[in-house]
């Protein structure tokens, strides 16, 4: 078990979430703002001068993604539905945000 300095990501969701739909199913995504703010501290993370506080903000969202993609997995498995034509539905959902989850080196 890891403990970190976190913001709970269950604050996140108010403003952060929407639901997508993929094919027959919906996903949960991250608002536009929300992936903004993550690919941010993602960049800032990398130069190493995030202070504690966006360090906590990384990790509630880095955690949020975490089980987002976990949940969207279990969500895609259950409707049993996988994209064939990428080009159309690309067509459909311009502005795309996919939730990744990616490891955070201390």
């Amino acid at each position: 078990m890891i403990t970190q300095l976190m913001v709970k990501p269950s604050s996140l969701m108010p403003s952060g979430i929407r639901m997508s739909e993929f094919g027959d199913t919906y996903l949960f995504r991250f608002t536009d703002e929300l992936q903004s703010r993550f690919e941010d501290l993602l960049s800032e993370n990398k130069t190493g001068f995030l202070t504690p506080a966006e360090k906590a903000e990384l990790a509630g969202i880095s955690e949020l993604s975490r089980i987002f993609t976990f949940i969207n997995a279990q969500l895609a498995l259950q409707a049993k539905w996988c994209p064939t034509k990428l080009d159309d539905w690309y067509e459909k959902e311009l502005n795309t945000s996919v939730n990744i989850a990616t490891h955070q080196s201390t």
